[in-house]
């Protein structure tokens, strides 16, 4: 599936292959790594070593997104971020900055970052998608309900794949309407915000039907995240695994999430990510080339239309989705 297929953003480099986005929380709460990153010299570094990993971008994030995480100020999230993006930057990574708020994003533009990744889709700050436009950087959409703090009480959804899918044309239309290039978009399906686990499996089954009807570069982020760990526990009859006990199904998203076209995956640990997205690439290459870019499997262009109920939101989840 070549660069053309999987989508390009202007403003980016061109990968032919899915590209591996490495995580940088500068946070002390984050869900699966909170506190080991926090001060600027170890998070550079971490990001430096992400690069090493086989990293092709690195997201920097000072706000923790965990299910009931409360918001902290600007003044703290830009102390956080913008020596880590600087830092980053200067060292010749693309750097990403995740954050819900268009003062941050504005500055760590300044700072050397390239993309803005706002898990609210522009929702969180009226000022985003206006700065987005006139910093002219690549902007990622991400399907989104409400803030952490009671994100878990939106997850009801009678069919989840279709209306992500028609939330997320709503967000795209108004980034595009509030200035956004359209060819500067990249759009995620938001696993793990305000999801439950049979959510985030059923969009992860539907990521080729995600690409095709909303005509966008899909970011997929899966990164041990906790639908992974609910499999983990049924499948051995445990509870789940912690979060950092879950990347190599993480992996296992990953080379499911090239193989369907996604334009990049987010992780938090980068080689295995890197490995799985690169041996789809050779798959992909070895194929016989009346069968690039065919539907893979019977589930792919139908197990998302399967008949959803209605659901009762649950409260119990309070690990994080980023």
């Amino acid at each position: 599936m070549s660069a053309r297929t999987r989508g390009r953003v202007d403003g980016l480099p061109e990968w032919d292959r899915c590209a591996v986005m490495g995580v940088v929380n500068v946070t002390p709460d984050s869900f699966s790594d909170g506190g080991r990153w926090f001060d600027t010299e170890g998070a550079v570094k971490h990001g430096l070593d992400l690069v090493a990993q086989g990293a092709d971008l690195v997201d920097v994030g000072g706000e923790s997104t965990r299910p009931g995480a409360a918001r902290v100020s600007e003044a703290e999230e830009l102390r956080r971020v913008l020596p880590v993006v600087r830092g980053l930057a200067a060292e010749g990574a693309v750097v990403s900055v995740d954050t819900m708020r268009a003062s941050v994003a504005a500055r760590a533009v300044a700072a050397g970052a390239v993309l803005v990744n706002d898990v609210s889709g522009g929702l969180a700050d009226p000022e985003m998608v206006p700065a987005v436009a006139e910093a002219e950087v690549p902007f990622v959409v991400m399907h989104w309900r409400g803030q952490s703090i009671d994100m878990n009480n939106r997850a009801v959804y009678t069919d989840v794949v279709g209306e992500v899918v028609s939330e997320l044309r709503d967000a795209v239309d108004r980034a595009v309407g509030g200035g956004i290039a359209p060819a500067r978009i990249v759009v995620d399906p938001g696993l793990g915000f305000a999801k439950r686990a049979e959510h985030d499996l059923a969009l992860v089954a539907a990521l080729a039907r995600l690409r095709t009807e909303l005509s966008r570069p899909l970011l997929v982020a899966a990164s041990r995240k906790r639908f992974l760990g609910r499999v983990l526990a049924h499948e051995h009859g445990t509870t789940p695994p912690p979060a950092r006990e879950r990347d190599a199904a993480t992996a296992a998203v990953s080379a499911l999430a090239a193989r369907e076209g996604a334009w990049a995956v987010r992780v938090h640990e980068v080689r295995a990510s890197a490995d799985a997205v690169r041996v789809a690439r050779a798959i992909e290459e070895a194929a016989p080339p009346h069968d690039a870019g065919a539907p893979h499997g019977p589930e792919t262009s139908h197990s998302s239309h399967a008949p959803h109920r209605p659901e009762t939101p649950r409260t119990e989840d309070t690990e994080a989705p980023e």
